[in-house]
């Protein structure tokens, strides 16, 4: 933490990047600055993951997660290779997949000791169970029985979350906004949700996590994208309450320790290429947004955020190891590689 305070107290000032002003260049006038509020603060690394993309090209990098061995897995919808992985440096040690031309969302979930991704495909229409080296195990297809569609094309899943008893919950985020509960043998359990601005439907369902913070009851994040809000609801789809995170189009939820970590698209300027993290603390309150300005709260309503430093186009997914340092995968961003925050 010593350390952490003297990188924050010498670095920052020569950076100045933790105002509100909006900053118009190129990414690259921000290599190695600091970008943050608060205790969450990070030095912009650039160059983390960069490949020869003639030998392993990317289209959208959607997703990162971090595997029971530490590498870091990057899921693009490029079908030369959809699953790329890294170790924490960032140099490539293999890739897989040939099969997902609209890879989306990426989930871990480790079952009896071993790990298993879930790849929720928006142009198959289905998400896929793979082993940890790309081997197919379980697929859960167009939920034709759930009567909420009326063909496989209206159903477009972008995200997987799944509890400890095996249940898998997968949102419907590009299609009518459902979210599907299965059992771990893939039978379909239950729908909630639905397309709308009540508080239980969403506008843009796009991601979603299982929070288990301080021992409390699982609950589902859910986030409402268009809506600037994440929603908590009960693991059987009632509605508990709203995290409004105005100016925010939110991508998914990652939680690590007590923090929960969000890539947000700045909704002010019709998400044209723009975009910050915002990183929320036990009591779901912004502490932090690298990229955008600094968080502000009056009569306990927060001021709405917008980008204040063009660092991110279209930030898509974040990834958190142990060390707290933050990988951000981005889509349409000009086929780039993920940015790596180191935490300071």
């Amino acid at each position: 933490m010593k350390r952490r305070t003297f990188v924050k107290n010498t670095a920052i000032a020569s950076a100045g990047l933790l105002g509100c002003g909006n900053v118009s260049a190129n990414m690259w006038a921000y290599k190695d600055a600091i970008i943050g509020h608060g205790t969450h603060q990070y030095k912009i690394d650039l160059n983390w993951g960069a490949l020869n993309p003639s030998y392993y090209p990317v289209n959208d990098c959607h997703e990162m997660v971090q595997d029971s061995k530490g590498r870091i897995l990057l899921l693009t919808n490029h079908i030369k290779n959809n699953i790329i992985v890294y170790d924490r440096n960032g140099k490539l040690l293999e890739t897989w997949g040939t099969d997902y031309p609209g890879a989306h969302g990426l989930t871990l979930h480790v079952e009896n000791g071993e790990d298993f991704l879930y790849i929720a495909d928006n142009t198959r229409h289905e998400v896929v169970k793979t082993t940890i080296d790309g081997k197919v195990v379980q697929v859960f297809t167009y939920p034709k029985e759930s009567g909420k569609y009326e063909s496989k094309d209206q159903y477009i899943p972008t995200e997987t979350a799944i509890a400890d008893n095996g249940d898998v919950y997968i949102a419907d985020g590009y299609g009518a906004q459902f979210i599907m509960r299965y059992n771990a043998k893939g039978e379909l359990l239950q729908t909630f949700g639905g397309k709308g601005d009540e508080d239980h439907l969403f506008q843009n369902a796009h991601g979603l996590c299982i929070d288990t913070r301080e021992g409390k009851e699982p609950e589902l994040l859910i986030t409402a994208r268009k809506q600037n809000k994440l929603k908590r609801f009960t693991m059987d789809g009632e509605f508990i309450a709203s995290i409004p995170l105005p100016g925010a189009y939110i991508c998914r939820p990652v939680i690590k320790g007590d923090t929960i970590y969000l890539a947000t698209i700045w909704s002010g300027d019709g998400s044209n290429g723009t975009g910050f993290i915002s990183i929320l603390n036990r009591d779901n309150q912004l502490i932090s947004a690298p990229g955008g300005c600094a968080p502000v709260y009056e009569n306990g309503q927060l001021r709405p955020m917008y980008q204040a430093v063009k660092v991110f186009t279209h930030p898509h997914d974040v990834c958190v190891d142990d060390d707290e340092n933050i990988y951000v995968a981005q889509w349409n961003s000009g086929k780039t590689y993920p940015i790596k925050l180191n935490r300071i």
